[in-house]
């Protein structure tokens, strides 16, 4: 049995290859809504929503005879990276990580690239004049909303249309009309519709790279002058698989195995 950490669209493409013909699996996802995109791709497999501890992760795979785990998770997620390869090892697991191809940022005064989020919070407030415009997924968007308010800021967030973001976006004062739920990647132009209508002085991003929208959004951003915050992306793991086709061979060969 395969174990997929899913909540990627690069994850989704996976569930569809190879659940479509039969391969039965199982995805998890942190959230419902990851959970809810999987379902028009799921064929053979067997979704789990919520986060896992190591423990419940290693159990999980222990029950189920997996063989294999693939992490699919974003580059950013480190935590859940680190979980399952600690897992994947105390219990003999086989771990393959696929990392999304990154994006070569352009080399523009505008583009401010930092290593960290408190960095990133800091140096939008230093840029900004009026408005910050998050992009960054909510489990940052305290930080980055906090110091937003904190500068006597307008504070934007662009999230995902699910149902705790929401409650975290209105309980940190943001107000209903600055929240953007939508899903994305978006086109330069889309981005650039809602940079102007928000006034955004500045955009907050992490180096996510070309599935994960960063390229529209800094290209959009720089053609209206808005300089770019960007939190550079961690180093992926030892062995890390970038391309989709290559990890397939590499499972079929494995569960032949």
């Amino acid at each position: 049995m395969i174990l997929v950490l899913g909540g990627t669209s690069e994850s989704r493409q996976l569930v569809t290859r190879l659940a479509g013909p039969g391969q039965p699996l199982i995805v998890c996802t942190a959230t419902p809504y990851g959970g809810d995109l999987l379902k028009e791709c799921r064929g053979n497999a067997q979704i789990i929503t919520g986060r896992l501890n190591e423990d419940e992760l290693a159990g999980l795979m222990v029950a189920q005879n997996i063989t294999v785990l693939i992490d699919m998770t974003h580059p950013f997620a480190e935590l859940a990276t680190a979980t399952a390869q600690r897992a994947c090892a105390r219990s003999g697991v086989l771990y393959l990580r696929f990392e999304r191809p990154s994006l070569p940022l352009p080399d523009h005064p505008l583009v401010v690239q930092v290593n960290t989020y408190q960095a990133a919070a800091r140096r939008a407030v230093e840029l900004a004049s009026q408005t910050v415009f998050i992009t960054t997924g909510t489990k940052t968007l305290p930080l980055f909303a906090g110091a937003a308010h904190a500068a006597g800021l307008r504070a934007v967030a662009r999230i995902l249309p699910d149902p705790a973001g929401l409650r975290l976006c209105l309980d940190l004062g943001i107000a209903p009309e600055d929240i953007v739920a939508m899903q994305g990647p978006f086109s330069v132009d889309m981005n650039k519709a809602l940079l102007t209508h928000y006034k955004a002085s500045v955009l907050v991003t992490k180096e996510s790279g070309p599935a994960g929208g960063s390229d529209t959004k800094i290209k959009a951003a720089l053609d209206l002058s808005i300089p770019v915050v960007v939190i550079k992306r961690p180093p992926a793991p030892a062995g890390a698989i970038s391309d989709l086709d290559e990890l397939i061979n590499q499972i079929k060969i494995t569960m032949r195995q």
